[in-house]
């Protein structure tokens, strides 16, 4: 196994996408003229996979997956032999070991969470069984906190992404890649995430005293956010930051666009972090509203009972049996839900979509909605979106932004998206800032790094689902 293909994780795309120059204030009508058409040039990833080297199959499932080991999954899908986590350690990768635990603190890591004392004493007998498994443990506790996070997950409020690095970068192959190369240090080191800002908090955290001590566990709990999600977010991507208001939509490494965005209220409705992938977009959307409004607050008797202002703001109504009362809010200037909505399915029911409410994008606190994000220009995106995707060339997608008709776009190329919760991150300048933490979910990130590194550590995801029922309506 080469070290230099479990450095690239998820193998990057080569994808040369450039021509986007989007006015950032026009109107919608005068932005579809400034759409350009992007040069794309065929994606190629290289696979991730990599031939193990060939071990003795274990017997037991004691010998396959040691005591020591957080958890049997950090092998990822077994769907190839097991190989074995506890290997030979020399005296001289134990000593690099070593350093590394000793430096780890510049990775935002804690020392003390590994074997450190118990390793040198080990290692000043030579080798022996007892250093190999102790090496091997400590190995093993490194890969976990740097490919995965050190937070557990019963910290992780509202988080729903699945990280998939656990099965490009299994565990046992990177061990067996850092002991035949001898690198240990850059073994580790290739679990970083390979996003910018990573660096950045890093380089934050060594130019932050000692004694700023509250600075540096902010900077840590953020650096550890970014290990939560894939090592690679992809070459091209939307990704959002929810205490920021921010979107942005990244094509090569370059920030094409950055959007303003109004998020969810605190509490139940409250934008939860995701990763999905973005299907196709929709243009001159319907709204269905839902029965808590239609029912609940009277609207469908309000639409039936007043047939002009119904027609006035675009709604439909239709009867049921037992008085049951649906309403539909057909596409135009009115809908609640604007001119666009990404069609991104996930069962929480969050996605990205326009307003005519736009003057609430000009309010610095924007916890605004009922979970799903409104994106500022949404038509811009919308368009690049659909273009970026090959779903339709730019005159196609002009045409039927213009239309206002309903019409669904299904993108060929699917766009990755991430919904985050950064409390310092870099802003859509590039500088470093921290962010108001307006759902408080610092507090438990916060407090796992008080506490001693948790062992045998779940990767299940058991936060409560909350099913959003959109209402793009509720402005606060």
């Amino acid at each position: 196994m080469m070290l230099s293909g479990l450095r690239t994780g998820v193998a990057a795309a080569a994808l040369a996408c450039a021509g986007i120059a989007l006015a950032q204030d026009a109107a919608p009508e005068d932005l579809l003229a400034t759409v350009g058409d992007p040069a794309a040039a065929a994606e190629a990833r290289e696979s991730p996979s990599a031939k193990a080297p060939s071990a003795v199959p274990p017997s037991t499932m004691d010998e396959a997956f040691p005591d020591m080991v957080s958890n049997p999954m950090v092998q990822g899908e077994l769907t190839v032999d097991a190989i074995p986590l506890v290997q030979p350690w020399s005296v001289i990768n134990a000593a690099a070991l070593i350093d590394v635990i000793e430096n780890i603190a510049t990775e935002g890591l804690d020392p003390a969470d590994y074997d450190v004392a118990a390793l040198k004493v080990s290692l000043a007998a030579g080798p022996s069984d007892e250093l190999d498994h102790l090496a091997s443990k400590n190995f093993i506790w490194l890969v976990e906190d740097m490919r995965d996070g050190r937070t557990p997950m019963d910290a992780r409020e509202q988080w729903f992404v699945v990280d998939p690095d656990r099965d490009f970068l299994r565990t046992g192959a990177l061990l067996t890649a850092a002991l035949e190369s001898g690198d240990i240090a850059g073994t580790l080191q290739g679990l970083a995430p390979t996003h910018p800002d990573y660096a950045l908090l890093k380089a934050a955290l060594a130019d932050t005293p000692p004694e700023d001590v509250d600075r540096r566990k902010l900077i840590r709990a953020n650096m550890d956010r970014w290990r939560w999600l894939a090592r690679d977010l992809g070459n091209k991507y939307l990704l959002t930051n929810v205490p920021e208001y921010q979107l942005r939509l990244t094509v090569n490494n370059r920030i094409i666009s950055s959007y303003r965005t109004i998020v969810g209220k605190p509490g139940r409705t409250a934008t939860p972090q995701l990763a999905e992938m973005v299907e196709g977009v929709v243009f001159n959307p319907t709204w269905t509203v839902p029965q808590s409004i239609v029912k609940g607050e009277g609207l469908g008797q309000k639409v039936l009972d007043n047939p002009a202002w119904a027609k006035s703001k675009g709604y439909k109504a239709t009867k049921g049996a037992g008085g049951w009362i649906g309403v539909v809010q057909q596409p135009g200037p009115t809908n609640s839900l604007g001119r666009m909505k990404l069609e991104m399915p996930n069962r929480h029911a969050i996605f990205f979509h326009d307003t005519p409410s736009r003057h609430l994008f000009s309010k610095d606190m924007r916890a605004l909605s009922h979970g799903c994000i409104r994106t500022e220009r949404a038509l811009e995106l919308a368009i690049t979106m659909a273009i970026l995707g090959k779903g339709a060339s730019k005159d196609e997608a002009v045409e039927i932004a213009t239309s206002g008709e309903y019409t669904k776009v299904p993108i060929n190329q699917k766009f990755p998206a991430y919904i985050t919760y950064f409390t310092m991150a870099s802003d859509i300048n590039g500088e470093m800032k921290t962010f108001e933490d307006v759902y408080g979910r610092d507090k438990p990130v916060l407090a796992s790094l008080d506490q001693p590194r948790v062992k045998d550590r779940s990767n299940v995801i058991d936060d409560e689902v909350i099913v959003i029922e959109n209402n793009p309506l509720a402005e606060g």
